[in-house]
């Protein structure tokens, strides 16, 4: 993905992006922009379309109309006059590679230690030569908090702490943009901060984050925008306080009447 040098381009750009698993409509012409530099969080019930739409950004998931572009690039196709075409596999994975992905299930290799988890893909895919990788995997792991925790295998570790490598190892990547899907649900309530604060410190440094969550808290505090989807609609988005204290719409409100 070619990098746009132009901070008045969007990092993420979603114009009128639909999306259908066969007659049922997931997303339903979704419209948002995210500024390179915020930190966005999507808020609503299982099944809203949520996790689709951020797995439509990487082009995890197609789309059925609309255009979506990250860093001013479409995604997972190209323009050729007024049709979109999509690109070989091979090219959209090497968009991919800008955009990291921390998923609800860690999704680490089990039989790989933290370390290896994480120069994985910077030797594989970026042609990183180990021993570089290796010292960038450590300065990661100190940086989500564990140093001590480079030769422990993924089964050795807590939740929260097999999450954060699964953080670091999207970080190894130099990505423009995290996506996050849900990454304190599979966790118990006392790992949850854990990742948290990962996340916040993430936030401050100037990251462009896009995060699904329940965590009603996180969003307040972190967050510089907030948009409640539902049944594949944006149905409120605006400032997160406003959003959680003075929702507007009926469906916003019964919503967050049963969480907060």
């Amino acid at each position: 993905m070619t990098a746009v040098q132009d901070n008045n381009v969007p990092m993420v750009q979603a114009d009128r992006v639909s999306k259908n698993f066969g007659s049922n409509r997931v997303l339903k012409s979704i419209s948002l922009t995210v500024k390179r530099g915020e930190v966005l969080c999507l808020v609503g019930p299982s099944g809203s379309g949520k996790s689709t739409f951020l797995r439509c950004i990487n082009h995890l998931e197609r789309v059925d109309a609309g255009r979506l572009k990250v860093d001013g690039v479409l995604v997972g196709y190209e323009e050729r006059g007024e049709k979109l075409y999509e690109l070989h596999p091979k090219e959209a994975a090497r968009q991919r590679r800008d955009i990291g992905m921390v998923f609800q299930r860690f999704n680490l290799f089990p039989h790989m230690t933290a370390l290896e988890n994480i120069v994985e893909a910077p030797i594989r895919v970026k042609g990183m030569k180990k021993a570089d990788a290796e010292t960038r995997a450590r300065e990661l792991l100190a940086r989500v908090g564990l140093a001590n925790k480079a030769d422990s295998y993924p089964a050795h570790l807590s939740g929260g702490q097999q999450q954060r490598v699964a953080i670091a190892r999207a970080l190894a990547m130099d990505p423009k943009l995290m996506l996050f899907d849900e990454p304190t649900s599979a966790l118990d309530p006392e790992l949850v901060g854990e990742v948290l604060d990962v996340m916040k410190k993430l936030a401050e440094s100037g990251m462009t984050m896009i995060v699904v969550t329940h965590e009603m808290g996180f969003a307040r505090e972190v967050a510089d925008s907030l948009v409640f989807m539902d049944g594949g609609v944006v149905v409120e988005s605006g400032d997160p306080v406003e959003v959680l204290t003075n929702p507007q719409h009926k469906r916003t409100q019964a919503f967050l009447s049963k969480v907060l």
